[in-house]
């Protein structure tokens, strides 16, 4: 027998799945993307399904029988046609997130289309006008959050820009036995009903016994004062807690999902945030990634050590292991409550080092543009915002809080803007025009290592690989407030639910300055559906082009977009159920 053969049989066994090695084989081995047939047409099937994630028998939705769904793998320019059929006993319906396709084949029930009733089947038809990595979830009720999310795959009409020799989608989510709804309902009911990470009162009151001096006190007694107000805890970074496993493809850190590769090749790793409740800062500990694409969008390329990733986000990476050993591949998530895991490795059965989770974090008034900082300083506008710090320095320290701003929608034309000059250069004093110019890639700004030595995505390091088509600047400006109540758990835009407001406006083909002021202490990854965002971050007409972004607590970010497709298309926090209680609201495309 082969040794390497012999190896894994006898790692199998000691596992106790030598019996059923068919099975556990398939369980954990990664299957490479490119022994996926690309096809034009799908049959989905949506049922309400027993699964075991925890070891406990739960009731999960999955497409086809499994979580995640079945992958679609398609090819640009292809018109495609999926048959959904709906086995659940109520309304659903597919959002193809990210995708650009017809305002009537985009999946919202009540928004685009009506919804597919229990026991019909709807038939989506479109024409594939992109390529990338991009995954399909259900816009229906709390159904995305029971297990019903799977990634999707566009292979380019013309050969990506960069090489590679293996091709695995790496799905990142979070599942709790308790049903969504319920869920939802423990939300509501108690103020951080599942933050075990909280300062209780008697320990609250155990530090102001052991504070140095009455002026300590005062300072401890202000701070938690402060936090009442804007009912908020220092330790929300996350709605979940212990409850929640993370998994990567479906598989919870213990079974070890593993990619095999051979030393010295090209291996591409699709990351996807499919997690209804986290956003994750992902690295492989040894290996340094590079990441060539952004939401299916390819960027210019840049090393990284690790990178953040919110809820609805893809990344696409390169990473070569020149060495026969295990890599382990860590995906914390940024509350520092769990972790997802999986493993690159030259045959299955190997592992490496876990790395521990570290300090969960703990926002500070600074984080919040307080503590004597300048309120209207403007720093909060500063682009290249830090997407991943360590997690025991996660906030964003030094960051202002932006200066309030008015709380009705902004449906009217920028002062000034209409009759001036499109200038796509406007607001980037020091950049000199040079940022437009073909081969300029040097302008992006590298990675600099953190004080721990890793090298952490920033957005200011993304820049589109070419030039955008439209780079008139912009007509318009709409902004959008996110506030919420932590304590009462409810969000919203402007300080409305989607129940409340009225849709934002927007032309077709009209150029929309959208922005985001979040006057919240937690991250929110922002989704508009039916186009992509180009994101300020001083990379000019290369700005990346974004189907979701993160918010960072205390902070403004600032985005384009130009609609090609009219309709009404729903645009909303993709933390589940930030949208499902009201950050969420519809715009108007005519």
């Amino acid at each position: 027998m082969d040794p390497s053969k012999r190896r894994t049989l006898q790692t199998l066994a000691g596992l106790g799945a030598l019996a059923a090695l068919p099975r556990a084989w398939a369980q954990v081995r990664a299957v490479d993307l490119r022994d996926t047939p690309v096809s034009r047409a799908y049959d989905l099937t949506v049922a309400e399904t027993p699964l075991n994630v925890t070891g406990k028998p739960a009731q999960g939705i999955t497409i086809n029988g499994t979580m995640p769904g079945p992958v679609l793998r398609f090819r640009e320019g292809d018109e495609v046609v999926i048959r959904v059929t709906n086995k659940l006993r109520e309304i659903t319906g597919i959002h193809w997130h990210g995708l650009l396709v017809p305002n009537d084949q985009d999946g919202v029930p009540g928004v685009t289309y009506p919804g597919i009733r229990p026991g019909e089947t709807f038939t989506y038809r479109f024409k594939l006008r992109q390529s990338g990595t991009y995954w399909y979830h259900s816009h229906a009720a709390l159904q995305e959050a029971a297990g019903y999310f799977a990634p999707l795959i566009i292979e380019p009409a013309k050969p990506d820009p960069f090489q590679y020799d293996r091709d695995y989608v790496v799905v990142i989510s979070d599942w709790i036995d308790t049903p969504p709804a319920q869920v939802l309902a423990n939300l509501k009911k108690v103020d951080g009903y599942y933050n075990y990470r909280r300062v209780t009162a008697p320990q609250f009151f155990a530090q102001l016994r052991s504070a140095p001096d009455a002026k300590a006190r005062e300072a401890l007694w202000a701070e938690r004062m402060e936090w009442a107000k804007m009912r908020m805890d220092p330790t929300d970074y996350s709605d979940g807690g212990d409850e929640w496993s993370f998994l990567l493809q479906g598989k919870r850190p213990g079974e070890n999902w593993t990619g095999l590769f051979k030393p010295g090749e090209r291996v591409r790793l699709r990351f996807i945030n499919a997690s209804p409740m986290n956003l994750y800062d992902v690295r492989i500990p040894g290996l340094p990634m590079t990441v060539v694409q952004a939401d299916g969008q390819n960027v210019n390329p840049v090393e990284v050590d690790e990178f953040r990733i919110g809820n609805g986000e893809t990344y696409d990476v390169i990473v070569q292991p020149k060495e026969a050993k295990a890599y382990t591949i860590f995906v914390p998530t940024i509350a520092r409550i769990g972790y997802a895991r999986g493993t690159l490795a030259p045959e299955l059965g190997m592992s490496a080092p876990v790395p521990d989770l570290g300090p969960k974090p703990v926002r500070t008034m600074a984080d919040m543009g307080m503590a004597g900082m300048d309120m209207g300083s403007g720093m909060a506008d500063m682009p290249g915002m830090d997407m991943g710090k360590p997690a025991a320095a996660a906030g964003h320290a030094g960051m202002a809080m932006p200066a309030p701003a008015k709380p009705a929608d902004s449906k009217g034309s920028m002062p000034g803007m209409a009759d001036r000059p499109a200038d796509p250069h406007a607001g980037m004093a020091g950049m000199g025009g040079m940022v437009d110019m073909p081969g300029m890639g040097a302008a992006t700004p590298k990675p600099e290592p953190d004080v721990d030595g890793l090298r952490r995505l920033k957005y200011a390091h993304l820049r589109a690989l070419t030039r955008n088509a439209d780079d008139r600047a912009p007509e318009k400006e709409v902004l959008v407030r996110l506030t919420g109540d932590m304590a009462r758990y409810f969000w919203g835009i402007n300080d409305k639910k989607l129940s409340q407001a009225e849709p934002l406006e927007m032309g077709l083909g009209q150029r929309v300055r959208i922005k985001f002021v979040n006057e919240t202490m937690m991250e929110h990854p922002m989704h508009l559906h039916g186009v992509f965002m180009e994101l300020v971050n001083g990379n000019g007409v290369f700005a990346p082009r974004k189907h979701t972004i993160i918010v960072p607590p205390a902070q403004t970010v600032e985005l384009d977009a130009t609609f090609e497709d009219e309709g009404t298309w729903a645009f909303h926090c993709h933390l589940f159920y930030h949208a499902a209680t009201g950050m969420m609201r519809l715009v108007k495309v005519a």
